[in-house]
């Protein structure tokens, strides 16, 4: 399978999921980006308590989305 049909297949298989199923994928993904995140913050601020790191999640996101 080329890149090209699996990229195709994905594209069917995501064209054939309900609302909820996508909304599930969606949700399932921001919450691995931002476990992602935060370890990235950890090492970091390796001394940060879960409070800071949390406080640094949200003004990496402010950021991204420019608020």
């Amino acid at each position: 399978m080329t890149p090209s049909d699996a990229l195709a297949a994905q594209i069917r298989h995501y064209r054939s999921l309900t609302g909820e199923e996508r909304l599930e994928i969606a949700l399932q993904m921001y919450e691995l980006s931002s476990e992602i995140a935060r370890s990235g913050i950890r090492m970091q601020h390796p001394h940060a308590d879960s409070a800071r790191v949390e406080e640094l999640l949200r003004a990496r996101r402010r950021l991204v989305v420019g608020l």
